[in-house]
């Protein structure tokens, strides 16, 4: 029976990401371990070292099953809520001062040459909002799991499970937010809504940018056999990524840092307090705090 494609492009996209969050664990151990002052050096590599000597090699990739499970759901919230908010981007600014559709039909095509940008940036927004509800907890299991070395993956999970009905979103109460699965969410949110947008729309400029560069009109973009160029399969994918993953964390790095310092404390801070003492560590550095 053959697998249809959606099984297919469900199947590619954890595997991808099961593969991702392997390879990449130990980088972020490391830097959770930073982010949250549990570190006992500020030194990469020595705070590697010290992992594998006091709790095997095996603790670099602390955290790393519960990412991994969240993958499939992660990938289906943040595309659907892509080409939901892609679409109505898309739709709205059709729309005229008086709230009526344009009639021309080349107006689709004119909207998309003129607005694709905000439009993949409102799609990237939506996307990465719509996938933080899931990410928040997700993370912050993981997070217990990299600071708290003696934690268990079956004790943070239990937590998890226990803590979800404590909603921490907008209270301030201490009592109410401190054991709550929510905890870090408002920062999850500014992690993962403008940035996301900003990835979305970073790699949609690099494509075009990359592709009027390296496809020019006289060099066609197949070979004789009508398949597609190695720049079409490879550089400009490659590269159009690079520098959207790393336009993404440039905006959105200073929130991560609040968030995995919100989740990794035993008592609830909020998002400003958070702000204050990471520059207040930094000897009110705002850059150096932002960038820890």
């Amino acid at each position: 029976m053959a697998i249809s494609e959606a099984w297919v492009d469900f199947i590619a996209g954890w595997a991808s990401g099961a593969v991702s969050v392997l390879m990449c664990q130990p980088v972020d151990t490391v830097l959770t371990r930073f982010q949250a002052n549990a570190s006992t050096t500020t030194v990469a590599l020595q705070e590697t070292k010290y992992m594998v000597n006091h709790n095997g090699f095996k603790s670099l990739w602390r955290g790393s099953s519960a990412m991994i499970s969240a993958v499939p759901m992660q990938n289906a919230m943040l595309m659907g809520g892509y080409g939901v908010g892609k679409k109505w981007s898309e739709s709205s600014s059709l729309v005229d001062g008086n709230g009526t559709v344009d009639g021309d039909t080349s107006a689709i095509s004119n909207n998309n040459n003129n607005n694709i940008y905000r439009n993949v940036f409102v799609g990237g927004f939506v996307g990465g909002v719509a996938q933080s509800f899931l990410m928040s907890p997700v993370e912050l299991m993981k997070v217990n799991q990299q600071v708290n070395v003696s934690k268990s993956v079956t004790e943070a999970g239990m937590e998890l499970v226990h803590g979800l009905g404590r909603l921490a979103l907008f209270q301030q109460q201490q009592q109410q937010t401190s054991s709550s699965s929510w905890r870090g969410l408002n920062a999850t949110l500014l992690r993962d809504g403008i940035p996301h947008g900003v990835w979305f729309a970073a790699y949609e400029w690099c494509k075009t940018a990359m592709t009027k560069s390296l496809v020019t009109t006289t060099t066609t973009t197949t070979t004789e056999n009508n398949s597609p160029s190695t720049h079409e399969q490879l550089t400009i994918p490659l590269f159009s990524g690079a520098f959207a993953a790393t336009s993404a964390w440039g905006v959105g790095y200073p929130a991560d840092i609040i968030k995995t310092r919100i989740q990794a404390s035993s008592s609830y801070h909020g998002i400003y307090r958070t702000a204050v003492e990471l520059v207040a560590e930094a000897n009110g550095n705002v850059i150096a705090a932002q960038m820890r």
